[in-house]
């Protein structure tokens, strides 16, 4: 039984597998929280079909070199509930705002991900860039009169957080959205930046043989990263979000 679906994640490729959800998996096996992914495919082109082919679980191999010691670590990941393809299925989508377990939102859209479409449409299902994608969905959250979301931007641009809002901003403005949601998308989410560092080295192809036979499993979306980790990240979340009690490398950065 998979937990209470509580994590909107933007992407699913090798890095936020690698990392963010490896967090929230070993927060989870801890005790320290108790909640799922939601998957959202952020491109027309994505994995989601692959990882839910095998229940949207994965096995993760840490390597590297941790207190003067060498480690081989191997977890297997099933903090994914389950993924939504917008693209295929855009209602499915926009009902994620109804739900009122949901509290976080991650991201990583690679470097490109956070930019804004001038010709991007409210009425677009979905719209093609992320920051529209995600003005959508917070809308139909405002709409709904839920609190808003701790917003996690891992993408590899400096001041992603500000960005992403800066962007949301914008398309609330050109949807003529309202004054209310324009002041609701401000004050009531979080749009927090972050700095991720982990060399994250993903499917391990020249050694997946080997590895399957060491797990007993097949497995398609196998990952592999560094042990070493930051995750520097604006605001001070530690209160629903214990990674620092959980012995992670992580700074709150008020």
């Amino acid at each position: 039984m998979k937990a209470k679906e509580r994590i909107i994640q933007f992407g699913e490729g090798g890095f936020l597998r690698g990392f963010v959800d490896y967090f929230f998996q070993k927060l989870n096996d801890k005790g320290l929280f108790e909640g799922s992914v939601v998957v959202v495919q952020p491109i027309k082109t994505g994995m989601c079909e692959m990882l839910e082919a095998q229940n949207c679980e994965y096995n993760l191999f840490l390597r590297g070199v941790d207190n003067g010691k060498v480690v081989d670590e191997h977890t297997h990941i099933d903090v994914i509930s389950r993924c939504i393809n917008p693209y295929e299925d855009y209602e499915g989508y926009l009902s994620l705002a109804k739900n009122p377990d949901f509290r976080f939102i991650v991201s990583n859209t690679t470097e490109a991900g956070i930019v804004y479409e001038d010709d991007n449409k409210l009425s677009d299902s979905p719209a093609n860039s992320f920051p529209a994608k995600l003005t959508a969905l917070l809308y139909e959250r405002f709409k709904a009169g839920l609190p808003g979301f701790i917003i996690l931007s891992c993408e590899l641009i400096d001041h992603n957080g500000e960005e992403l809002l800066k962007c949301c901003k914008q398309y609330a403005c050109k949807w003529e959205l309202g004054a209310d949601f324009a002041s609701w998308l401000e004050k009531e989410n979080s749009f927090c930046s972050t700095l991720v560092d982990r060399i994250v080295t993903g499917f391990p192809r020249d050694e997946h043989k080997s590895l399957e036979e060491r797990i007993g499993q097949t497995d398609n979306m196998m990952d592999t990263a560094e042990i070493f980790h930051l995750w520097v990240i604006q605001g001070n979340h530690e209160d629903e979000l214990p990674l620092q009690k959980a012995g992670f490398n992580v700074v709150f950065d008020r």
